[in-house]
């Protein structure tokens, strides 16, 4: 079995009398894609947070590396490896492809706006950005503005961004969010081939996805992992099959 690279221990977090996370437990292994899928208000989106640095658990503990992060910030962790993709874009629309890869991998890094000028200009940091671009098919579009990108190709650019810091793994939020059947169809292939360069921790609604994508899948329902297991183990699982069967009577 190969190792775990992030490893979470029994997480709790409660707003009021809500509990958002409800002694999870799981973990991310190396070469794999480890989706995490549940109804809306299951609590994923508030797991992430808490995983990436966001927001602190209550209780319980985020270990990368084998190193406890809990007490860490965001670009504390993004500094050790751990690189976050959001549920809503948060690039420069007015920017060039590049000059979002360099001020995104500036801040991500813990640096102030006020230095990506010199960036700009810095060509050891320019090469980084370029070879993060051509590693996501995105080296010929580096003049262009990013509001003239697709969706898909929004996406890619904000792998790119975490590239520039030589990501270990991979938290993404809903990447398929927007996107039509071919662009969700191209970006599938995308994050296949990225999972090799560092594993992804997945949260994602399109089923179609996650069951072409995920290597392992958690299933998490009112703040609790119900079931944890392959593709067919989930497909195959009653209480699952309920879960998804009340989300969709109350559509």
């Amino acid at each position: 079995m190969p190792d775990s690279i992030l490893t979470v221990t029994d997480i709790h977090k409660s707003f009021g009398a809500l509990k958002a996370s409800d002694g999870i437990s799981l973990d991310l292994r190396e070469g794999e894609i480890h989706a995490l899928i549940g109804p809306n208000g299951a609590g994923k989106s508030t797991l992430i947070k808490q995983i990436a640095g966001g927001l602190k658990p209550d209780m319980g503990s985020v270990h990368f590396e084998g190193r406890d992060v809990t007490a860490l910030s965001v670009a504390q962790r993004a500094r050790l490896g751990l690189a976050r993709t959001f549920q809503i874009s948060a690039l420069a629309m007015d920017f060039t492809v590049l000059e979002n890869v360099v001020l995104g991998a500036v801040g991500q890094s813990g640096g102030a706006f006020r230095f990506f000028k010199p960036a700009m200009k810095d060509t050891a940091f320019l090469a980084r950005a370029t070879d993060a671009l051509a590693r996501v098919g995105l080296d010929a579009a580096r003049d262009t503005k990013t509001a003239e990108l697709s969706h898909g190709q929004r996406r890619q650019l904000e792998v790119a961004v975490a590239l520039t810091l030589t990501p270990k793994a991979f938290l993404m939020d809903e990447p398929m969010a927007g996107m039509g059947a071919e662009g969700s169809k191209e970006l599938t292939g995308f994050l296949n081939d990225l999972k090799q360069e560092a594993p992804i921790l997945l949260v994602e609604h399109d089923m179609d996805a996650v069951f072409a994508l995920a290597d392992r899948i958690s299933v998490l329902v009112y703040g609790k992992i119900i079931a944890s297991g392959s593709v067919e183990d989930i497909r195959s699982n009653p209480e699952v099959r309920t879960a998804y069967l009340g989300e969709e009577d109350a559509a």
